[in-house]
């Protein structure tokens, strides 16, 4: 049995010829790589250019019907170009892909994000990307205000290690005696050294920088607030002796350890609750690859949403005439190469064009049947699986997948991948279902509505979502609160205002 299986999937293997493969990488890629890759074929292959000589009109001119064109540009030279000795070439793209469904692991790629990069080497950057790499980090902002004080070099030095030190939080999470090893200063610096290099940090910039817990980053911020501040007293006393408690929103519990009123442990807690308990997040830098470039656009069109490419994402490309006439008349050694060539860069024209055909359409049928979403919101998302598109486009479930992996749409709504709209059923007490996303959705807008002195336990979140026809377990509510970032009821609760 093991032998007849490593036999079928070498059959299978050799179903797919260089042009198959190439549509397969291409069609899963995120549009950051299919950009790299169609980059790279240009500047490795003399038959491709790409469009910086085009008129303003050709440029603006529709994708598909465009790169069509081309590809068929260069067949009347391709007849001196020996056949492929592969029949399959010829191939529906879909079947092979049927077929290689389980081989295709080596042609996938992680996500690394979907900003596209088609400027031209050779051009200077001005694009967001070198806006988001110019963003100053937490240590160069420290280093820049360390400018202003007279260190000396000892002082200087047991400062820039703790600088490097800092965690993106902002924290030195790092003990004092593991922050160098013995010999790399002398004579090592004493605990009190330390102290006094970490305090002079802490004072510089944003509150709570340089903090060893939350704790101390709670209290840094309390004390550089106003002395007038309301609460700020009471505040600072509960962040020193009481944590806990307010973790667990136990407010009878810490007036009575703190004698104090409610309404003013209730005053103190909410000034507590406006700190930042990460103060280096937001000096994390940007990475480039966060930024997407939606692959199609929905707009209304009359009383429907309608998916349409987003052109200025799709990388342009085109055969070079010039080299390929020259081919046309060569007679060189060097012939069977040329050929070779142009070959490869007649399946990446088709590839283009198969690649942003098929995403598109795979897009087209997500937006047919998503048409509530896109006018009212999450609570609308109805139910989709994968196999309903493959069998509505008369694709392979793969391929709808590879198509879907990494590609965005930018809607009234937001900005959203693609398989954010394949979510599983949940049944209903009329006999419909309704999607996971909708059901989160009334979970996250039961809880927003609910009265802080009262929230609302996942038995009554089950019982309510009952009522509005939704059947859903408690520990199915449990675990839909706790992936929309929501505490349990007990964690929620909070005393009414005076």
């Amino acid at each position: 049995m093991v032998q007849l299986i490593h036999e079928m999937r070498a059959k299978q293997q050799t179903t797919l010829t260089p042009r198959l493969q190439q549509s397969v990488k291409l069609l899963q890629m995120s549009t950051l790589d299919f950009s790299r890759e169609v980059a790279e074929a240009i500047a490795n292959n003399p038959f491709l250019d790409d469009e910086e000589g085009l008129s303003t009109e050709e440029r603006v001119a529709d994708t598909p019907r465009h790169l069509a064109e081309q590809a068929q540009q260069p067949d009347a030279l391709l007849s001196e170009i020996p056949a492929s000795p592969s029949t399959a070439d010829s191939a529906d793209f879909d079947q092979v892909v049927q077929a290689d469904y389980d081989a295709s692991a080596e042609f996938s790629s992680g996500y690394s994000g979907d900003y596209p990069t088609t400027r031209h080497p050779d051009q200077p950057e001005t694009d967001i990307g070198q806006w988001a790499r110019s963003e100053t980090s937490l240590q160069d902002s420290l280093r820049k205000d360390l400018f202003s004080y007279p260190l000396s070099e000892r002082d200087l030095c047991l400062t820039e290690v703790i600088i490097e030190a800092l965690d993106s939080d902002g924290y030195l999470r790092t003990p004092f005696d593991e922050l160098i090893k013995p010999g790399q200063l002398e004579p090592m610096p004493s605990i009190s050294e330390w102290e006094t290099a970490l305090q002079l940090i802490q004072h510089l910039g944003t509150a709570g920088i340089g903090a060893r817990n939350l704790q101390e980053c709670l209290s840094l911020q309390l004390t550089a607030l106003p002395e007038q501040t309301e609460g700020r007293q009471l505040a600072l006393r509960i962040v020193e002796n009481a944590l806990e408690r307010l973790g667990r929103c136990d407010y009878s519990g810490l007036a009575r350890s703190l004698k104090a009123e409610e309404s003013e442990i209730h005053q103190a807690c909410d000034l507590i609750r406006s700190l930042e308990p990460r103060p280096g997040a937001r000096f994390s830098s940007v990475d480039p690859s966060c930024y997407v470039i939606p692959d199609v656009y929905v707009r209304k069109v009359g009383h429907l949403w309608v998916a349409t490419a987003n052109d200025s994402a799709i990388p342009r490309a085109r055969i070079n005439t010039v080299y390929a006439q020259l081919f046309r008349q060569s007679r060189y050694d060097e012939r069977p190469l040329m050929a070779q060539a142009l070959q490869e860069a007649r399946w990446l024209m088709r590839s283009l064009e198969q690649r942003s055909h098929t995403i598109t359409r795979v897009a087209q049928a997500i937006v047919a049947r998503q048409q509530t979403f896109f006018d009212y919101g999450d609570v609308a998302l109805r139910p989709m699986m994968l196999s309903e598109i493959a069998e509505e486009l008369g694709m392979h479930e793969s391929t709808v997948s590879r198509a879907t992996s990494n590609k965005y749409l930018a809607s009234p709504q937001g900005i959203f991948e693609f398989k954010y709209f394949f979510s599983r059923e949940l049944a209903t007490h009329s006999g419909g279902t309704c999607s996971a996303v909708a059901v989160r959705a009334l979970i996250q807008e039961m809880i927003e509505n609910e009265d802080p002195a009262e929230p609302l336990s996942d038995v009554m979140l089950a019982q309510r979502l009952a009522q509005e026809g939704v059947q859903v377990a408690r520990r199915t509510v449990s675990k839909y609160r706790a992936q929309i970032k929501f505490p349990p009821a007990e964690q929620r609760r909070r005393p009414a205002a005076a």
